[in-house]
């Protein structure tokens, strides 16, 4: 079975994944398992979206409850889940409205065009210039992929949209003097997780937050990675007390289900009215229910504590690791976002023999792990990857 699936799958599937050769039939909690039987613990969580762990039940529950009643009547209407969950989302942040789409890159996408035509609608036509880091991934869509930090996302696809700046991560004094009176915003990951697990100190958002107060630039923090737990807070800004004004999240607010959202404040929001940007899908009633569900169990089951103790555990045992091996050079994150950086590029051997274990890892930038597992990871699931390691180190 195994083999028909994966020799039908290079047939008509088209070839933008590097796959390893096993076929992913169902999940539990923190728990896969292929079509051959054999079980793995999940340290990727679908790329940080499952941190509820798969099918949790009252997720599943939620889902088909609404499935029954309603699938789809697109934005030309109110839906019950949809309001729900914007209010949920702007009771617990600095956001006065959202917008709801399907993905990471769209939210980004909209955040782009938020901040366009918010200068754009004051007469400062001149304003629209976005400044990014080095090293930041914002998506794969021209707009985001031109504001992405990395050549390699760009390769192949010039010339990308004109319009974007880029200084080095947790550098002021760099932003301070690319900022310029074209600039309407800048653009950042608090982690930067697909860049390498990069953390922003607190020291920099501050002094952001303050270069873009001075200069009237809009600050967008890109949390489709860190948002929803991830770091040990709802959303990775609350660790500096600097607020944004506008906010992208995705990936684990639907636990594994198509949504993205671009929250804002009321004087950038503004920006968006009748007609000024749409969606089909964004927000249909079931993924709202979805989303709206993961929301309520993320404040009412101690998730997001159990992430952050956690996530400290985790990071403990990473550095005794690296106490251990010289291959380890840097042990670094928060909460349950962690990147593990090797000595050379062996990461994707280091991910196979693993998988050969019954363990799933990341590499990204060719030698670093990053370890996004469900935010309801244990210490014995830990320990268990641990020690795999350390065997194979």
């Amino acid at each position: 079975m195994k083999n028909e699936i994966i020799e039908k799958a290079e047939k008509v599937i088209a070839a933008t994944y590097k796959r390893p050769p096993i076929v992913i039939e169902k999940g539990k909690g923190c728990m896969v398992w292929d079509t051959e039987g054999k079980s793995y613990i999940d340290f990727v969580a679908g790329v940080a979206v499952c941190s509820l762990g798969h099918a949790h039940p009252r997720v599943v529950k939620a889902l088909c409850s609404q499935a029954d009643l309603l699938f789809h009547v697109s934005n030309l209407y109110y839906t019950i889940p949809q309001v729900e969950l914007a209010s949920m989302l702007v009771e617990n942040s600095f956001a006065d409205r959202v917008f709801f789409c399907n993905s990471g890159a769209e939210a980004n996408e909209a955040a782009i065009k938020l901040a366009r035509k918010n200068f754009k609608d004051k007469g400062e036509n001149d304003r629209y210039r976005i400044i990014s880091m080095e090293k930041s991934f914002h998506g794969r869509t021209m707009a985001t992929l031109s504001a992405t930090g990395q050549d390699k996302i760009k390769k192949g696809y010039d010339p990308v949209l004109e319009g974007f700046d880029f200084v080095p991560f947790n550098d002021p004094e760099a932003l301070a003097g690319m900022i310029g009176p074209s600039t309407c915003a800048v653009i950042l990951e608090p982690v930067q997780g697909e860049g390498g697990v990069h953390v922003a100190g607190s020291g920099y958002l501050k002094e952001v937050r303050k270069l873009c107060d001075k200069s009237g630039t809009l600050l967008i923090f890109d949390e489709i990675q860190t948002g929803i737990g991830r770091t040990g807070k709802l959303f990775a800004y609350q660790h500096s007390g600097v607020e944004p004004d506008i906010m992208t999240l995705a990936k684990a607010l639907g636990n594994g289900l198509p949504i993205g959202a671009m929250l804002a404040k009321e004087h950038v929001a503004s920006a968006f009215v009748h007609g000024s940007h749409a969606t089909t899908f964004g927000g249909t009633p079931v993924v709202t229910a979805a989303a709206l569900e993961v929301l309520k169990v993320l404040s009412e089951e101690n998730i997001i504590d159990n992430c952050d103790k956690m996530g400290a555990y985790f990071q403990e045992r990473l550095l005794w690791l690296k106490s251990r091996h010289s291959s380890v050079l840097d042990v670094r994150g928060v909460g349950l976002l962690i990147g593990m950086e090797l000595d050379k590029e062996k990461g994707e051997n280091l991910v196979t023999k693993c998988l050969e274990r019954g363990f799933l890892i990341n590499c990204i930038q060719g030698r670093i792990i990053r370890f996004v597992p469900p935010l309801i990871i244990s210490r014995e699931e830990i320990d268990a990857l641990i020690l795999c390691l350390d065997e194979i180190l």
